[in-house]
């Protein structure tokens, strides 16, 4: 079957793109493994979708090439994307930090971004496998439900997070087969795992949870941290997962609206334990086995001003070491992905392969929580469909 674009990936970015392809009036088809449509899209957010962050500027995403984002970022912003929300009188809200929930349901932008297509003349060709693509005078897909032939073909196949829900690496692939280079591939908006030795510390206060500032490799985030029965999670521990690299410290201070040394300096005449003291700041559970990791529990009034600094100084910059993650089965999203460098920035087009687009999760493009990710499916989308 002859047709202008084929889409392999009917994601985010897939359907976006089929949607500004399809209203320039190019015969679109998109294709994808899935049975339900949009499965990634219904589970985020915890089912409300966290389709966007107002505050969505390139220094919220990474890349080797920082700059590539910006093109496409500035072309479709969180307010494009509201708009047509607003087309379809879905509600929404904003909860904190700028990012946008849906009101009711996550299958609300599924069924907004269907109608789209389908108003747009987009056909569906799915669950279809892709068994093979070629480049002959056009390219030619073949799938166990036909093959099809198209000037323009668009990967936008995602990357290797949550792969029971069908993620897979096969846009890397096909990008290296047409000779374009690939970044290194990571787990990544992940939680992260401790050696046993640490785990059996902490393992028991699964669950707890702490206002902290977790930092590494020049990146900080304050947000709440989550002990887990692995290790730590919740959104700053999401957040550093990105920069975060094995054998590195995370530095965690666990009183950033406080001066930990003017608080043990004021009880220094107490009879009162360590732990209690800073139990009044934090979990009383997690302050007892914070303490008895790091120092001996014991009143306050027995320790000397320098190891007074010493467990001020520890509260602010508690030094532990990951072991690991806890994979691409719970990462939100791959970090890295198809080289920037061998892209266009204003159409997403291959610089070595006429007609080839790379879009959303499958390119070296990755953003912070909260928004972001989607907003490069929508942006990086708009950008090829408006180019294909």
């Amino acid at each position: 079957m002859g047709t202008d674009v084929v889409i392999i990936g009917a994601g985010a970015a897939g359907m976006m793109c089929a949607i500004e392809a399809g209203k320039r009036g190019r015969r679109v088809v998109l294709v994808d493994h899935a049975e339900k449509l949009g499965e990634k899209i219904r589970i985020s957010g915890g089912g409300r979708c966290n389709f966007t962050n107002v505050n969505t500027r390139p220094e919220h995403f990474l890349s080797a090439n920082p700059d590539f984002c910006r093109s496409a970022l500035a072309r479709y912003t969180p307010g494009d994307f509201i708009a047509l929300l607003g087309k379809h009188r879905i509600a929404w809200h904003e909860k904190k930090l700028g990012q946008l929930f849906c009101d009711g349901s996550a299958q609300q932008i599924i069924d907004m971004l269907k109608a789209e297509c389908d108003d747009a003349n987009v056909q569906w060709c799915m669950p279809a496998k892709v068994n093979s693509v070629e480049k002959r005078e056009r390219f030619v897909v073949a799938t166990n439900r036909g093959k099809f032939d198209c000037q323009s073909l668009v990967l936008a196949s995602g990357g290797l997070s949550i792969p029971q829900i069908g993620a897979s690496p096969f846009g890397y692939r096909l990008a290296e087969q047409f000779g374009l280079a690939v970044t290194p591939l990571r787990p990544a908006l992940v939680g992260l795992t401790f050696a046993p030795e640490t785990l059996a510390q902490f393992a028991d206060l699964s669950g707890i949870s702490v206002d902290a500032i977790v930092s590494c490799n020049d990146a900080s985030f304050r947000e709440n941290l989550l002990v887990t029965h692995r290790g730590l999670s919740g959104p700053a521990i999401l957040q550093i997962s990105s920069y975060w690299r094995p054998g590195l410290d995370l530095s965690v201070n666990l009183l950033p609206d406080r001066d930990a040394l003017e608080i043990l300096e004021s009880t220094q005449a107490s009879e009162k334990l360590l732990a209690n003291v800073i139990g009044e700041f934090l979990s009383q559970r997690f302050a007892q086995r914070w303490v008895e990791f790091n120092f001996e529990n014991q009143p306050v009034k027995r320790f000397n001003e320098p190891q007074l600094r010493e467990i001020a100084g520890r509260l602010h910059d508690w030094r532990i070491r990951p072991s690991g993650t806890v994979g691409y089965k719970k990462a939100e999203v791959t970090l890295g992905g198809v080289d920037t460098r061998e892209l266009s920035s204003k159409t997403m087009e291959a610089r070595k392969q006429t007609g080839l687009y790379f879009i959303g999760e499958v390119v070296d493009v990755t953003g912070h929580l909260g928004g972001y990710n989607f907003q490069w499916a929508w942006a990086s989308g708009h950008a090829a469909g408006q180019a294909v």
